[in-house]
């Protein structure tokens, strides 16, 4: 029997379902699509949607605005900086990787 893949990436969610998976209104989701927040992918019929990652994504947002008070434009900031970090992080991780092989030889 074959073993069934989730992929994090793969748009599957209309905005409604989104909208109560993360606790904020419709029209605040079609706000960030604005304004650059999260772009959602686009049906051929131009319906929007989400990926689990678009909802981490959100999840986030929300966190930053209500707990901690950030408005979007610092959350643009710190949400580009994690992700460069992570990206770092990787990268740094394969030059790792390659050092221990060349220490092998």
């Amino acid at each position: 029997m074959a073993e069934f893949e989730f992929d994090e990436s793969e748009p599957c969610y209309v905005i409604s379902i989104v909208a109560k998976r993360v606790g904020i209104h419709i029209q605040t989701l079609r706000y960030y699509e604005k304004m650059g927040v999260i772009q959602p992918t686009r049906s051929e019929g131009n319906i929007r949607l989400y990926s689990e990652k678009d909802i981490e994504r959100l999840r986030k947002v929300k966190m930053l605005t209500d707990d901690l008070g950030v408005n979007l434009a610092g959350v643009d900031v710190i949400l580009r900086m994690t992700e460069h970090m992570i990206e770092m992080e990787r990268e740094m991780e394969q030059l790792r990787e390659e050092i221990r092989k060349l220490d092998m030889r």
